[in-house]
């Protein structure tokens, strides 16, 4: 007997971030997974524990100016945990980057938190683009505070949002 296999998208995954500021590695990964969904949500986390360098307000915007030509992108923010977002979202699917083995590990243990919390969720794995590796939001902010070029490590939507607030900025 032989099965037929045919290509559907999977409906809706979340891909979340801090997104402080989004990478060119983010953007990457966003744009090779969205073809596989009828929505994808990029999500941006908040979190009290950690101190941002750009508000919400910011992250969103960088997300929204990147994607903007994108309709099965959606932006969005979320308070809480990630389990309970997808949940609210009717999201099947977390999308996850990483770019070793190091972030494997950690990404592995959240993805399986992430399914005893809620067993409807499957986590989907990408692993970042080679050209874009070596690049990390921590590793921009640095770029950032030094005052040199962030062209080859952002989107260019978000290189001109982080233009425009440097001056405003406090490290």
């Amino acid at each position: 007997m032989c099965r037929h296999f045919y290509l559907r998208k999977m409906n809706t995954a979340v891909f979340a971030g801090s997104f402080d500021p989004i990478t060119k590695g983010h953007e990457n990964i966003i744009n090779r997974a969205a073809p596989l969904f009828d929505t994808l949500i990029v999500a941006v986390g908040i979190n009290s524990e950690k101190r941002s360098l750009f508000s919400m307000e910011d992250r969103l915007s960088f997300l929204e100016q990147t994607f903007q030509c994108q309709s099965n992108i959606r932006i969005a923010s979320y308070n809480g945990l990630l389990a309970d977002f997808c949940a609210e979202q009717n999201a099947r699917y977390i999308i996850r980057g990483f770019r070793s083995v190091v972030d494997l590990e950690y990404e592995k243990q959240l993805a399986h938190m992430n399914a005893d919390l809620n067993p409807n969720i499957d986590t989907l794995f990408f692993l970042t683009a080679p050209e874009y590796a070596h690049i990390s939001s921590s590793a921009v902010r640095d770029v950032i505070r030094y005052h040199k070029d962030i062209s080859p490590f952002v989107p260019n939507a978000a290189k001109e949002i982080i233009k425009s607030k440097i001056a405003t900025l406090s490290f």
